[in-house]
């Protein structure tokens, strides 16, 4: 009875408890703040826009997650995390008290900072704790927690903005960070000493590919956050430079340096690259995807707000409840047929909603697409991020972690603009309801092939017998 229990669900303990709530609140934190921009903009911005104030925050968050990841492995994972949390906490308060724009964005700077210490750091953690079937569920019920905190951000931030104010949303974030921070420090072990052979133990950290990785990340997330209706500039040209500069030379610095930031070595090994690929596509399709459906409700079919952003919900609905489901399976199955059939599910869903999409389409049309899109989302999810973890050596976990949150990351970007061209291509940029629902259908067709691509990819290279499915009784071991 009790080896049943244990395949339902992972043994709670305090390091699970602590890595959701943490990672519950830097997802909030992502998009609460965007409800309070008008409020922001009277109040410290003399009326001005402040998408900045969205902006800073996830460029610092996307250009520090690779190296925070990688300096978890060398310094710990405990010590990090605290000053993570500290960080985040302290910028907070700064961010609540913030008396005009440049402040506001200095602290949501700071905040981001902090931020992709405490997400980097969520596997990692949750691999210190736990091995073979436990790991997974621990991870699925991780990714399910955090995808129910991103569903409730805007109720949440709804009802503190009409409250209290705008200050709110960062004020929230002080008893909770406090009370993380202490949870953090009783429940995480102090390291033992690294064995004088791991690679963490010798040698200075890269920080100069930390740098340029951050200068061509940062400069890379903020071309891809620029406003779709702003000409192209000489200092987009400029930063598009200096981007591809900083990351051209980062990679070659980190075939010359002894312990890199990030061990290209890892993507010799196909299931890592499958993992990595299959990371990238699904932000591309959710993030890409939900952008231009959204315009279609409300554009295309004439919903408000409120409708259009409650006929989203079954997506992250079925996501959740979807979440432990590909953990489970994967004590039954290899982890590549777990993965290829979650896209599988995806593709189904896009394709159905590209096949019924139409100005005249009646809302509940779209309610079987849309749960078979999160479904799909919710069994690929954990599988990934298992597959990810069991072919890395586990002092190189941090690492891991951060090549997938700078991935997707990348992907949520890259897929707003690959899909944005598809869509104005096919008439999506014109007026009226008939154009909206033709780019649309086009943005939705692409993904139904990107879909299906991933799962090719992932059945190729995440193949059965490169990582079959885990064995309950060892303890995971680095894929050969």
């Amino acid at each position: 009875m009790a080896a049943q229990k244990s395949r339902r669900l992972p043994p709670l303990s305090g390091v699970l408890v602590l890595v959701m709530a943490s990672t519950g609140l830097v997802v909030i934190d992502i998009t609460i703040v965007a409800l309070g921009l008008p409020l922001i903009s009277a109040d410290v911005a003399d009326g001005k826009s402040a998408e900045s104030v969205v902006v800073t925050y996830m460029v610092a968050m996307g250009a520090l997650t690779q190296a925070a990841g990688s300096l978890s492995d060398r310094w710990g994972r405990r010590s990090l995390f605290l000053a993570g949390i500290a960080v985040f906490t302290l910028a907070s308060l700064a961010a609540t008290s913030a008396q005009d724009l440049w402040w506001l964005n200095a602290a949501r700077v700071f905040q981001g900072c902090g931020a992709a210490v405490i997400m980097v750091n969520g596997i990692p953690l949750i691999s210190d704790r736990y091995t073979g079937e436990e790991r997974n569920l621990a991870i699925g019920a991780w990714g399910s927690f955090a995808t129910a905190a991103g569903l409730l951000a805007p109720a949440l931030g709804g009802v503190l903005i009409d409250a209290v104010g705008w200050r709110a949303v960062f004020a929230i974030n002080l008893p909770l960070g406090a009370a993380a921070w202490a949870l953090a420090a009783r429940v995480l072990p102090r390291p033992s000493p690294a064995p004088a052979s791991a690679p963490s133990s010798t040698g200075r950290p890269d920080w100069a590919g930390s740098l340029l990785l951050m200068l061509g990340l940062g400069t890379a997330t903020l071309l891809m956050l620029r406003p779709d209706d702003r000409p192209w500039a000489g200092q987009d040209t400029v930063a598009l430079l200096t981007a591809c500069l900083a990351l051209a030379a980062f990679l070659v610095l980190q075939l010359r340096v002894p312990m890199p930031t990030l061990e290209l070595r890892m993507f010799t090994r196909p299931a890592f690259c499958g993992a990595m690929l299959a990371v990238l596509l699904s932000r591309v399709l959710t993030i890409g995807g939900s952008v231009y459906l959204v315009l279609y409700l409300s554009d295309g079919l004439g919903l408000n707000p409120t409708a259009a952003g409650l006929l989203m919900t079954p997506i992250f609905l079925a996501q959740i409840a979807t979440g432990m489901v590909g953990s489970k399976l994967l004590s039954h199955w290899a982890p590549g047929l777990v993965i290829g059939s979650g896209y599988l599910l995806k593709a189904i869903g896009f394709a159905a909603l590209a096949l019924l999409i139409t100005p005249n389409t009646p809302w509940w049309a779209l309610l079987g697409p849309l749960l078979a899109w999160g479904a799909g989302g919710g069994i690929a999810g954990a599988p990934v991020m298992a597959v990810a973890v069991q072919v890395t050596e586990p002092e190189r976990v941090g690492m891991v972690a951060g090549a997938v949150s700078t991935l997707a990351s990348l992907g949520a970007g890259v897929g707003t603009a690959a899909l944005g061209a598809v869509f104005a291509l096919h008439g999506g940029a014109g007026t009226g309801s008939r154009a909206v629902a033709d780019g649309t259908r086009a943005v939705l067709t692409v993904s139904a092939a990107l879909a299906a691509v991933a799962v090719l990819t992932t059945l190729v290279l995440i193949h059965p017998h490169r990582v079959p499915r885990p064995d309950r009784t060892r303890a995971r071991e680095p894929a050969r």
